[in-house]
């Protein structure tokens, strides 16, 4: 798998060229988009939308706005939290394997993330997690594997099939 680390008008970033089927040299079994944030806060909502939105077009995502419009809500979402409770996202990684998306963001907290008690709902904040379980198809997040202080929060997307919009199976 080759994999190219480019100076992206967003941040550092990297481009792999796919992880190929079973030793075969098949079809491209999923591909990985990273971003490199290093704890950054500022504007750096905007700059993960912006990263997804172009790896989504990328891989076909064109004809499902709807879909991309989820998308881009639920990394907003998963982004906007570590701003808020973890000092800011360390990287965003988008991996896109037939009929899912799994989009990581990982942050030097250690809290995983907890609903809050219930409130007041006219009242702003504390609904991201349940946008999460609303439109993800699964969500998590588990410690970091590289010795770091940390997490990482995922999500997964049933991706959808272009030529029907219906989830595949």
């Amino acid at each position: 798998m080759e994999v190219r680390w480019v100076q992206h008008p967003l941040g550092l970033a990297s481009f792999d060229g796919g992880r190929r089927g079973a030793e075969t040299g098949g079809p491209v079994t999923e591909q990985t988009r990273r971003l490199v944030l290093g704890g950054a806060t500022a504007g750096v909502v905007s700059r993960c939308r912006d990263f997804t939105r172009l790896a989504l077009d990328d891989w076909q995502w064109q004809g499902q706005p709807e879909a991309v419009e989820d998308v881009l809500l639920l990394v907003s979402e998963v982004v906007t939290n570590a701003c808020l409770h973890a000092g800011g996202p360390r990287e965003l990684v988008l991996r896109h394997s037939p009929g899912q998306l799994r989009v990581e963001v990982s942050d030097d907290s250690s809290e995983h993330p907890q609903r809050r008690p219930p409130g007041n709902r006219a009242l702003p904040g504390g609904h991201g997690l349940i946008v999460l379980e609303r439109l993800a198809k699964d969500w998590g997040s588990v410690p970091s594997g590289d010795g770091r202080p940390g997490k990482t929060v995922w999500l997964e997307i049933a991706a959808r099939d272009r030529m029907t919009d219906g989830p595949l199976p």
